[in-house]
């Protein structure tokens, strides 16, 4: 019987080197692809809000301070929606309408002076813009 030729065993962390960048790949194509679905979905839900609202139709109750206001302006501004937005901390009326609204934090949204959205919520301002 020939001696069979001594085999190679890879050390462990060559071999768990060589199973990390396929794994990397796909976590990085895979956030991609999460993100260019977001981004249509905002663009869908943008265009939704842009047919429904009208100007006065959003308010927007915000606090200078605020991150959430922030991201919320940007994104309508982005999709060309028509809103006022105040501030509660420089502006008495929007202060008192604040206070009206028993509103736990900002921003928050108040719809054709009927409906309150706290929070940026897309979906449920897009759901009592199309009440009559």
């Amino acid at each position: 019987m020939a001696p069979q030729a001594p085999t190679e065993t890879a050390h462990p962390k060559a071999k768990a080197r060589s199973t990390f960048w396929p794994v990397i790949l796909i976590v990085l194509v895979v956030g991609g692809l999460v993100q260019v679905a977001q981004h249509f979905q905002g663009e869908k839900q943008g265009r939704a809000l842009r047919e429904l609202a009208r100007p006065g139709d959003i308010v927007m109750l915000s606090s200078k301070t605020c991150y959430f206001c922030t991201q919320a302006r940007n994104w309508l501004d982005e999709q060309r929606i028509p809103y006022r937005e105040c501030f509660i901390e420089t502006d008495a009326d929007c202060a008192a309408l604040y206070r009206a609204q028993m509103a736990p934090g900002t921003p928050t949204f108040v719809l054709r002076g009927q409906h309150r959205v706290v929070g940026f919520d897309k979906d449920r301002i897009s759901q009592l813009l199309t009440r009559p």
